[in-house]
């Protein structure tokens, strides 16, 4: 009596559908998320009762408190601030603007903002706020 070997028997785990159920998530969950471009600065934002919500195709502009803007998270010199708006809208069809601003940002210097953004041919341009709580 002899005893029969079994052949090797595969133990290995497949693991391609896992990957690819993976990958399925991973596109589904990049196509359904909504990107918002916000620039990571700390910005403590003045508050109105009557606020209403922002167009998230506007064109923001953030001015920090030392004084420094930025369009669209690149900086820029105020001086300049006209004519890269300028681009941008004529990049994009009649896109508003929206002035992110810090609380303690002189009235001087978001004035002369949001004057720029105007005089770029900007119909709407609008101040960032945080509404009231109450």
């Amino acid at each position: 009596m002899r005893r029969r070997r079994r052949p090797a028997q595969d133990s290995g785990i497949d693991i391609s559908p896992l990957i690819d159920m993976v990958f399925i998530l991973l596109i589904f969950f990049m196509v359904s998320t909504t990107f918002v471009k916000d620039l990571k600065v700390d910005i403590e934002r003045p508050k109105a009762s009557s606020a209403q919500r922002a167009s998230t195709k506007a064109i923001r502009v953030h001015v920090e408190r030392s004084g420094a803007v930025y369009v669209d998270g690149l900086p820029v010199k105020v001086w300049m601030l006209q004519s890269r708006v300028r681009e941008l809208i004529k990049a994009g069809a009649a896109r508003p603007v929206l002035v992110v601003t810090d609380r303690l940002v002189p009235a001087e210097k978001l004035i002369e903002v949001v004057d720029q953004c105007r005089l770029a041919g900007a119909k709407d341009v609008g101040v960032a706020s945080e509404r009231e709580a109450g």
